[in-house]
């Protein structure tokens, strides 16, 4: 009985505390220096531009929710440059897991 209590604390753990984002970027100056998961090529070209007319470093997160896509940036980008981003950001660009019936 003790193992299905420890079981589901684990499975509680690893659902709540792990962090799964669905596209992680890391900039440096501006420039893009890590991805994680997939980054449409037209994003890409779009958030090069913004670096290049502003030098910013910082981490962008996307995470997939039931009604869209939430986007969540470090403190170290500016708040200008966040919304350049959540405007250029492709909603139509990811694609879902699974198929969606309804």
């Amino acid at each position: 009985m003790m193992y299905v209590i420890l079981i589901g604390a684990i499975v509680i753990f690893w659902l709540v505390a792990i962090d799964r984002p669905v596209l992680k970027i890391k900039f440096n100056d501006g420039s893009i220096e890590q991805v994680k998961g997939h980054l449409p090529p037209g994003f890409k070209h779009n958030l090069q531009a913004i670096g290049h007319q502003n030098a910013f470093k910082g981490q962008l997160k996307v995470y997939a929710k039931r009604s869209g896509y939430h986007l969540k940036f470090t403190k170290d980008i500016p708040k200008s440059v966040q919304q350049r981003i959540r405007n250029v950001f492709p909603h139509n660009g990811f694609k879902a897991k699974g198929s969606k019936r309804a």
